[in-house]
């Protein structure tokens, strides 16, 4: 039996202008098989959520053949290659492209070492009081905060404070950077699955924040104490790839590391009565809109 397409929407505010905007969904097709279909979801759990499955997937996107995908999706999602720091033809393999630089002149930092920034580019939604949630919704999915944790001195130290999730698109620049200056522990690591992160199949699968491969980071800072950055690995990510070196003092700004392909997210968290997140933002989350970001617009500030 032929999987009859189900058109469901995903809407995000232009932060500018304030339009509400369709996102174009990479692989929409496969990922509504996958989460909506019965054959789908037995793929999915037995195969595509498994991390060889994203190791395959990781290698096909690292062969020489993968390098005729590069300008079609370039087209297809209107990538400004203006931005990106090198010639398209450079690029050896699709992988290469995915995880690209971007020119220094790209992205304006916000330089107010009272701000927090926006980690990367992506889509974005702020809790500023954590306590005041049983559960987080994202796009309509639920999870709690200490399973996505599962540590008990930080659901502690962290259970009554604020938190910002990123999402990344796989269209979109997928380096990710310190929000805030500070001195970052070596990375912690979770093992878990690589469910997607689209709101196409968060809406199917609740639990997938709390399943998925993440890896953990807390960064000491002068201004914001003790802040938790979580990288989060979904389907098809072949690795999180950390660069940056542990107990050394980075700027805002600073690169941490990237997503290998496929789409992911990345999750900033903060003690109580530290930051006050920028309205719109908030205003946008309660009305059920992720926020279209770009690396080193602020998202607030110290209280």
């Amino acid at each position: 039996m032929r999987f009859k397409r189900k058109k469901e929407i995903v809407l995000y505010k232009e932060r500018n202008s304030e339009e509400i905007f369709e996102e174009k969904i990479a692989g929409a097709y496969w990922l509504r098989w996958l989460y909506s279909n019965p054959i789908g979801k037995l793929s999915l759990e037995t195969m595509a959520k498994r991390k060889f499955m994203s190791d395959l997937f990781g290698k096909l996107m690292k062969g020489k053949k993968s390098k005729k995908k590069i300008r079609p999706f370039i087209k297809n999602f209107n990538i400004p290659v203006d931005e990106i720091d090198g010639e398209i033809e450079d690029f050896k393999t699709f992988n290469d492209f995915f995880i690209r630089k971007l020119k220094k002149s790209a992205r304006q930092i916000n330089d107010d070492e009272k701000v927090v920034i926006s980690p990367g580019d992506g889509r974005l939604l702020v809790y500023p009081n954590i306590s005041t949630y049983q559960n987080f919704r994202v796009k309509g999915f639920k999870y709690t905060f200490k399973d996505f944790l599962r540590n008990s001195e930080w659901y502690d130290q962290f259970k009554d404070g604020s938190m910002a999730i990123l999402r990344l698109c796989p269209t979109d620049y997928h380096r990710f950077h310190f929000p805030v200056e500070g001195i970052p522990s070596p990375v912690k690591r979770m093992k878990g699955d690589y469910y997607s992160v689209s709101p196409l199949a968060l809406r199917k699968k609740m639990e997938i924040f709390c399943r998925n491969k993440r890896e953990f980071t807390e960064i000491n800072s002068k201004y914001f104490g003790k802040v938790l950055m979580v990288d989060v690995g979904a389907t098809f990510i072949g690795s999180i790839i950390q660069t940056y070196t542990p107990n050394i003092n980075f700027q805002k700004g600073a690169e941490k590391g990237y997503f290998e392909f496929g789409g992911s997210s990345v999750v900033v968290i903060f003690e109580k009565d530290v930051v006050e997140f920028d309205k719109d933002l908030i205003k946008n989350t309660n009305q059920g809109y992720e926020t279209l970001m770009k690396l080193g617009e602020s998202i607030g500030k110290l209280k």
